[in-house]
């Protein structure tokens, strides 16, 4: 189902033509896409696929997608096309995502493909994936981000709070109740 983004409280001359749908376990390429998008946000990285997919700490993020507790949304353009994702996944303190928290606590991914962004994609994907947890009865959601990364202002603007800092990057949690 596409949501109509317009319902959402948003800057309306920065969105786009796009949609939202509930992701899937046919997305799981399009997530490694959009995996790949989110570490390579610096113009001059290039991980490759191959080498993010062979790293047990990034491809925790997508591995076996779609697990019973993971949910997330897509956002795709007028002809269906996927042009972003975010999504939820609960990882353990045995195998720990570089945003975890705990393990009751899912860690957000998200990405957007370069043509796309600055045009609302990513905030008004934040948004609906918040939602949808708040919908599912969480109450923390937690995330990872390099300190340089635009994306740092849009969580802080969206309710995220730093709760532990390292070398480049902080890990943030929302409190967004149930």
């Amino acid at each position: 189902m596409i949501l109509d983004l317009l319902d959402l409280t948003c800057d309306a001359s920065a969105v786009t033509d796009f949609g939202i749908r509930a992701a899937t376990s046919a997305d799981f390429e399009f997530l490694v896409d959009m995996l790949v998008e989110a570490m390579n946000w610096l113009p001059d990285r290039n991980w490759p696929r191959e080498e993010i997919l062979a790293n047990p700490a990034l491809a925790h993020y997508v591995t076996g997608w779609m697990q019973p507790n993971d949910f997330g949304l897509v956002a795709v353009d007028p002809v269906d096309r996927p042009v972003g994702a975010a999504w939820f996944r609960y990882l353990t303190a045995a195998d720990p995502g570089y945003g975890y928290v705990s393990d009751d606590v899912p860690e957000l991914t998200i990405g957007v493909v370069e043509s796309w962004r600055g045009r609302g994609v990513g905030r008004m994907l934040l948004r609906a994936v918040l939602d949808t947890a708040r919908e599912r009865g969480i109450r923390t959601v937690s995330l990872s981000v390099e300190r340089a990364n635009f994306a740092a202002r849009l969580y802080a603007a969206e309710g995220f709070r730093t709760v532990e800092s390292f070398k480049d990057a902080d890990t943030m949690v929302a409190e967004i109740g149930a």
